[in-house]
């Protein structure tokens, strides 16, 4: 007879998850004494590594993201880039082991106290089995929830004696015979509606987000852009790059304040936004959110998205599917050419390195298929002097909480072993979960990890002078040796001495077979 055990796994198989990601704790053995063969467990040391591992594995891979934790505590260490997780709509099943059910009601060490509530609100649902019999049919719930639109993550808590418990034969069998199809797309009325917008404008624009940063996606948004001669902007503190960025049409990225977000946008009457929020500021402005004359139309999957934004005309559906209906049904412009943006020469002398000069070094060294887990601070402003040519080529952390990047980058490559993986990660960024690094030893990942050291938390210093905060020695962490660290953990190091070291560096990474990372000094 199977067991709960036996119909888990089975279920995820049935629901195409390729691995298992997670830092067990005495509540969670139980459940690893069944773990099958041909299911990977990648064993990470700290908890929000762990998340991040696995949800770039998910984002890379294309498939749902599990990842295993301690009870509450385990939890609660992930839940800090689960702010990226849940804002970048990873799907995801987070899954805690709880207290035996006896030791449960007397609150016993380890007890999961109120699983359901333990993390919201960053997931969309959470469940613990009533009987044993029950886990089986809240994994199934939770892996088709995480995976249907909007994408997300989901909580689930499991008392450590259920996974012995013989299954329900005949429960089991209606669960790897089901499935949830289909994904929410544009209505054509509301589409049309757009696409005479775009028609109308005398002078419209495009900016996309990380909903556009798919295969499909990509394409349309390159072949929209060129048939209607539109001006692409990127969605303010974008966690993905969705067009190319020495395309003709590409204007940058939008700022991050409301009104220099209005600034940017006043020359247009039509802004067409797909695949964001509307919009993500960040920077503390008190202007308003929009010049007049002005008129948005979005897409979004997310209903949240739609209601919050303070603007505009917003669809709920697919962004994807509604770039490729859009770039066909649009009338083609022969509105002059967008002016191209020009990258200005950075300077290259050292021995401490501009922002600019390591990201041209770096550009360098990689190719078209190389993919960039980006959590440099730094450089958010001046990333796009990267050439990106093909979706899902740069990930940054979703929601801004740092520690994501690098072990981010290790599930990158797990996903899709076929494409090289840099991570740029800065050594203020680098301290928030170096244990990454072991998993990416042990398992032999091949990421080239470039850490850029300043010897400071500079985003955090530039802040400061937006706020009007005085200076103060509060935010140097001098005396950190990140090489050191590095190895200590299993990972050949270098220091680059110059940028064609730099660039050497990652060229040869292109084609290594382990993990490495090389250190240079930034200004």
């Amino acid at each position: 007879m199977a067991t709960v055990s036996d119909a888990f796994y089975g279920i995820l198989r049935h629901h195409g998850v390729k691995a298992v990601f997670g830092n067990p704790g005495s509540n969670e053995l139980s459940f690893l004494t069944g773990l099958p063969d041909d299911i990977p467990y990648y064993l990470v040391l700290q908890e929000g590594a762990a998340i991040a591992i696995a949800d770039g594995f998910a984002q890379a891979s294309g498939t749902i993201g599990f990842l295993n934790l301690h009870a509450a505590s385990g939890t609660g260490n992930a839940m800090g880039c689960m702010t990226n997780t849940a804002d970048c709509h990873t799907p995801m099943v987070v899954m805690a082991g709880q207290q035996a059910r006896r030791y449960v009601p007397v609150g016993a060490m380890l007890t999961n106290v109120d699983p359901v509530k333990l993390a919201d609100p960053l997931v969309k649902w959470s469940g613990e089995p009533l009987r044993p019999q029950d886990g089986p049919a809240l994994v199934s719930k939770g892996l088709m929830l995480a995976d249907s639109a909007p994408r997300g993550v989901v909580y689930l808590s499991v008392p450590l004696d259920d996974w012995t418990e013989p299954a329900e034969e005949g429960a089991l069998t209606h669960l790897l015979d089901r499935g949830v199809d289909g994904a929410p797309v544009v209505p054509r009325k509301a589409l049309d509606t757009l696409v005479r917008a775009l028609d109308g404008a005398s002078a419209p624009a495009l900016v996309l987000g990380p909903g556009a940063d798919t295969e499909e996606g990509f394409r349309a948004a390159v072949t929209l852009a060129e048939r209607a001669r539109l001006p692409v902007w990127i969605a303010p503190s974008p966690p993905r790059s969705p067009f190319p960025t020495r395309h003709r049409c590409y204007q940058g990225q939008l700022p991050s304040a409301a009104g220099a977000i209005a600034d940017v946008l006043a020359p247009y009457d039509v802004v067409v936004c797909v695949g964001a929020p509307v919009f993500r500021y960040h920077a503390p402005s008190t202007d308003e959110f929009l010049r007049p004359g002005v008129s948005v139309y979005a897409v979004t999957d997310d209903p949240d998205e739609a209601a919050r934004a303070p603007f505009g005309r917003i669809s709920v559906g697919d962004p994807s599917d509604a770039l490729v209906r859009i770039a066909a049904a649009v009338a083609p412009s022969e509105r002059p050419w967008p002016a191209e943006r020009a990258i200005a020469a950075a300077d290259t002398s050292g021995p401490h390195f501009t922002t600019e000069a390591i990201l041209d070094a770096v550009e360098a060294g990689k190719n078209d298929d190389t993919v960039i887990a980006l959590e440099w601070t730094s450089s958010d402003l001046v990333r796009d002097r990267l050439t990106i040519t093909r979706a899902k080529s740069l990930f940054y952390c979703a929601a801004g909480g740092l520690g994501w990047g690098l072990p981010a980058a290790i599930g990158l490559r797990l996903g899709n072993p076929g494409r090289p993986v840099v991570a740029l990660i800065g050594d203020g960024a680098m301290q928030y979960t170096p244990a990454a690094l072991w998993t990416a030893a042990r398992h032999n990942v091949a990421v080239t990890f470039v850490v850029c050291t300043n010897t400071k938390y500079r985003a955090l210093q530039e802040f400061s002078e937006i706020l009007h905060v005085p200076e103060g020695d509060y935010l140097d962490i001098s005396g950190l040796n990140v090489l050191d660290i590095a190895r200590g953990y299993g990972v050949q190091t270098h220091r680059a001495e110059s940028l064609d070291d730099l660039t050497e560096y990652i060229r040869k990474g292109m084609s290594a077979t382990g993990p490495r990372l090389v250190e240079i000094l930034q200004r």
